[in-house]
């Protein structure tokens, strides 16, 4: 009995040690399953930071991105606010900016700045005529060409509708702003085929210079609109610096035609007028070659005459048997067709029919040519509006070949004695042959001068030329250069024997000059000056 109480605490010390050891290993087993939890989170953790990392790269990235998007749409809006929309010129307030800073350099430097204030010509014809979209298009058309004639270091600003302004900074020489501006006029002169139509843009300009017009950016400009009316009043094209006045037009000067003044010509419309006032053109020159001849001598007329009249006949006898194939062809299609082609072979058999009755008239009158001389009939007239009339008809050859033409003319009268019909035609033969032997997009120009007792007109051309062998032959009847012939049509070569003819019959002589073929040429024609008080048939 005495070894029971010690069984039973061994017994329960072993199950002590029991429990304690199952508590031991319920222990390892938690903080075995606490270290797979803390690994798990660690590497839970990891993945999520390295996802957060790439998405804050991500987003700097775009942050980057829509800054410099920010940034250019910035620096376009500010740019798009100082430039007009239509001509993407610099428009009115950042060409103030820029006078302002002119004017204050030009305080420092003692140069000159000048404005230019440009109003287009016609434009109203041009929007009326194409619409306004053709008219914006014109617009920026006019935009580039004045951007063209200046510096880099000029301003060209749209003023507003169809005005623009041009700022010329730093000029040592005030004349400097007409130079620029017989660019701007040359340039727009330029013509252009727009569609259907032949465009030549012309400008009146007027200049302002400070600091002799004024002192800040308001009054030049003001100043300068001011000049450009006064330019306007002297005809298109005009230029005009201004003086403190207002210029008042001659009262004796004439009225410039209004074919001269329109910007906008239709190219068929052109081509039309062209070939009628080609077709009158060469039955006058026939008809005067013939009486042209009798003022020479007796004997040397009557042989020069029976070749000339040889090869007239020889001529008219061709064209004779010329229009008898479309007349034959119209008529053989005449059966069996609508109306309005009948319509238009009848207008074919018409012109033909007219051709040939003028040739049988031109043969009709080689029976009277000996009977006297060219008729000349006299007065005082004024021959500005003799030139004016000759280029208004002259100016359809031109625009079908897209030619550019200046015609440069004193202010008020230029009295002559002489027949307007007959001195017409002199200048009708000249500008014809200039256009004639000018090749498209060529240059042609009429310049009337005076001297103390004389009148100077001159006819000049960058064209085909005359070469030397033919410049001392090309007023003689048939005579025709031997590079001309064929060029822009065929012809008999009595244009000029005609123009010599009628400017000799009139008391003048012409000279014809040309460096070689491809020179182009020069026709000068001296009248004699009328001095006398007389009123001219234009002032009455």
């Amino acid at each position: 009995m005495s070894g029971e109480p010690d069984d039973d605490a061994e017994a329960l010390a072993a199950r002590e040690l029991a429990q304690l050891q199952q508590q031991a290993e319920q222990s390892r087993e938690a903080l075995k399953g606490l270290q797979q939890n803390v690994v798990e989170v660690e590497s839970s953790h990891a993945a999520l930071l390295l996802e957060a990392n790439e998405r804050l790269v991500e987003a700097a990235i775009l942050a980057h991105a829509d800054a410099d998007t920010f940034k250019q749409a910035l620096e376009q809006v500010a740019r798009a606010a100082e430039l007009d929309t239509l001509t993407q010129l610099p428009n009115r307030p950042l060409l103030f900016d820029r006078l302002t800073q002119a004017i204050a350099l030009a305080k420092r430097s003692g140069h000159w700045v000048a404005m230019l204030f440009i109003d287009l010509d016609g434009f109203k014809q041009i929007n009326d005529r194409l619409g306004h979209a053709m008219g914006d298009e014109v617009l920026q058309l006019a935009a580039r060409c004045l951007s063209s004639s200046v510096r880099d270091a000029d301003t060209v600003s749209r003023h507003g509708g169809d005005e623009f302004l041009i700022l010329l900074p730093d000029l040592s020489d005030a004349a400097d702003a007409a130079v620029v501006a017989e660019k701007v006029i040359t340039t727009l002169a330029q013509p252009i085929r727009l569609g259907d139509h032949v465009l030549r843009l012309a400008a009146s300009i007027g200049i302002s210079i400070y600091p002799d017009d004024g002192a800040d950016a308001d009054i030049l400009i003001h100043h300068a609109d001011v000049a450009m009316y006064q330019a306007k009043r002297r005809g298109s094209g005009g230029i005009a610096f201004y003086d403190g006045e207002a210029v008042a037009q001659s009262p004796h000067g004439p009225t410039m035609p209004a074919s001269l003044k329109r910007s906008l010509v239709g190219y068929e419309e052109a081509m039309l007028e062209h070939d009628r006032r080609h077709t009158q053109l060469c039955e006058a020159n026939e008809q005067l070659v013939m009486a042209a001849l009798n003022a020479q001598d007796l004997q040397s007329a009557a042989e020069q005459a029976q070749r000339k009249q040889t090869e007239v006949l020889a001529f008219v006898a061709h064209e004779l048997r010329a229009p008898l194939v479309p007349i034959r062809l119209a008529t053989s299609m005449m059966t069996g067709v609508g109306a309005e082609q009948l319509l238009r072979m009848q207008a074919v058999i018409e012109r033909q029919v007219a051709h040939m009755t003028r040739l049988v008239s031109d043969l009709l009158d080689v029976s009277q040519i000996k009977t006297g001389k060219l008729r000349i009939d006299r007065r005082t007239i004024d021959m500005i509006p003799i030139l004016y009339a000759a280029s208004e008809g002259c100016r359809p050859a031109m625009d079908l070949r897209l030619q550019q033409f200046q015609l440069q003319v004193p202010a008020g009268v230029v009295p002559v004695q002489g027949d307007p019909i007959r001195l017409a035609q002199v200048m009708s033969n000249l500008l014809t042959n200039a256009s004639k032997y000018t090749p498209e997009g060529g240059q042609i120009e009429l310049r009337l001068v005076t001297t103390d007792d004389a009148v100077v007109i001159t006819v000049s051309d960058n064209g085909i030329g005359i070469s030397a062998a033919a410049l001392h032959e090309v007023f003689n009847p048939f005579a025709q250069d031997a590079h001309a012939i064929g060029f822009n049509g065929t012809g008999l070569g009595i244009g000029l024997t005609v123009v010599r003819e009628l400017v000799e019959a009139h008391g003048g002589t012409i000279e014809a000059a040309s460096d070689g073929m491809g020179c182009g040429s020069q026709f000068v024609v001296t009248l004699p000056l009328v001095r006398a008080s007389v009123p001219t048939e234009a002032a009455r």
